[in-house]
């Protein structure tokens, strides 16, 4: 059944890109693979690595229970972007959907709270990246790496979205790869050596601290963090063939892949890892490299680098697709609107270069100020989550607003468009309370700041009655 108009937004589900006042044009052109791969590019294949002791620590050795609960909690919200993207199939993602089913208002604070995740967490990455580039190459400084890693990354957005698609499959390649070596080097290990720990304690506890529900709830509200990206996939929704379908699938798809290949490497982890989950929570200084130093003590140095090398180029790689998805972001407030309408010119080939500069500048001068200062990493890994959280809040919001409150898209089906949304969104505050004051107070800043626009935008609209200011 086809939706009705958006009395709210002047768009029908399925109209076209471009087709809202000062909108330009993106062109189709990727497939199925090509947004899986954008979802786990974003993501990152092996992206437990780093929390891996963190989270042994705390689940008291559960760790690999952490990430099967986590994938179940992070399900409910790829439901229900993938309920929305088949009402909006458009760019924007969380902001076009705020907009379809809370109204102009949540719209634009759905985009403002994004943007804030998905200009910073691509920063993050490129200071990851300038990190082990610089670790492996110490002569040049990791402020350099990290500009560079932008720079290049950059370059490929703009020469097109299925070019950048293309370089980023062969680069996920590599990455799945390695982490297969992992993988099979790690069951080798097992069949030779045998476990460290008891072969149920990934999923049950280990044995020096017991199992605690409280205790892995308490892991699963980082864990979850390790997901964040998969989301990106619906910022390509006007570039994708095939139609809003292709989109859902791919969302589901990529959730459910990442959860098998987290689940995977944790549960083979903890089995090798030497110290027990008692010993790490005693050594907090230990849990930052607890994965480095099993594949050490388990397999050896040769895997370590090649985990690492891995790690420094698939994080610029998570990077470009988070500028990707950033810029088309920009693109849709813009075209509404809601930002300069500079913003909102495409290229000829489609490519929304305006949005996707201004990103990229963002991310260089954050990734580039992190990448001079001792505690640059700290700083923007504290408050990079929020925005993207309370995002997710409202796009559970709009799930209800749409087929419950209004019931656009007919009868609702309460388990998915109430159960999974309110379910979903009892996931994100849990991770919200969880999350550090520093983040907090940064999301609640940047959340003020959104709302003076609003109000502004508003009052604007009122005096100069301005349609497209006010949808």
């Amino acid at each position: 059944m086809t939706a009705p108009q958006d009395p709210g937004s002047g768009e029908g589900p399925d109209a076209g890109p471009g087709d809202s006042a000062g909108g330009g044009r993106l062109r189709r052109s990727l497939g199925f693979r090509d947004l899986v791969v954008y979802g786990l590019l974003f993501i990152a294949p092996m992206a437990p690595v780093g929390v891996f002791g963190t989270l042994d620590a705390r689940s008291h050795g559960a760790v690999a229970l952490v990430y099967l609960v986590a994938t179940v909690a992070m399900a409910c919200t790829a439901f229900s972007y993938a309920e929305m993207v088949r009402v909006a199939p458009q760019a924007g993602s969380v902001f076009t959907y705020a907009r379809k089913g809370l109204g102009a208002g949540a719209g634009l604070t759905a985009g403002w709270m994004a943007m804030l995740d998905y200009l910073l967490i691509p920063a993050v990455a490129y200071l990851f990246a300038g990190i082990a580039m610089n670790a492996l190459v110490p002569e040049v400084s990791r402020w350099a790496w990290t500009a560079l890693a932008v720079v290049v990354t950059t370059l490929l957005n703009l020469w097109g979205v299925r070019a950048a698609a293309r370089v980023g499959f062969a680069v996920l390649t590599v990455e799945v790869a390695v982490l297969l070596v992992f993988l099979v080097a790690a069951v080798t290990v097992l069949v030779r050596d045998g476990a460290r720990r008891d072969w149920l304690s990934p999923l049950t506890g280990d044995g020096s601290l017991g199992f605690s529900l409280g205790a892995v709830l308490a892991a699963v509200s980082v864990a979850v963090l390790s997901y964040l990206g998969f989301d990106a996939i619906a910022a390509f929704a006007e570039e994708v063939t095939g139609g809003s379908e292709r989109v859902a699938r791919a969302l589901l798809f990529c959730l459910a892949l990442t959860g098998v290949l987290f689940v995977a490497q944790t549960y083979l982890a903890a089995l090798l890892e030497p110290l027990s989950a008692a010993e790490l929570a005693a050594d907090p200084a230990k849990q930052g490299s607890a994965f480095y130093d099993t594949v050490d003590a388990a397999v050896g140095d040769w895997l370590h680098d090649l985990v690492a090398l891995s790690k420094a180029v698939g994080a610029a790689f998570a990077a470009l697709a988070g500028q990707a998805a950033a810029g088309r972001l920009l693109f849709a407030m813009a075209r509404e609107q809601r930002l300069p309408r500079a913003l909102a010119r495409t290229s000829r080939g489609g490519v929304p270069r305006a949005a996707l500069l201004s990103a990229a500048a963002v991310t260089l001068v954050a990734a580039v100020w992190a990448a001079r200062r001792d505690d640059g990493l700290d700083h923007l890994v504290s408050v990079v989550d929020i925005g993207a959280l309370t995002a997710f809040l409202l796009l559970h919001a709009s799930v209800v607003g749409w087929f419950v409150v209004r019931r656009a898209g007919g009868a609702p089906r309460w388990w998915r468009h109430l159960a999974v949304p309110v379910a979903g969104a009892g996931v994100t505050v849990a991770v919200i309370v969880a999350a550090s004051g520093t983040a907090q107070l940064v999301g609640g800043a940047w959340l003020a700041v959104g709302l003076a626009v609003l109000l502004v935008q508003r009052r604007r609209s009122g005096r100069d009655g301005s349609v497209g200011a006010g949808r």
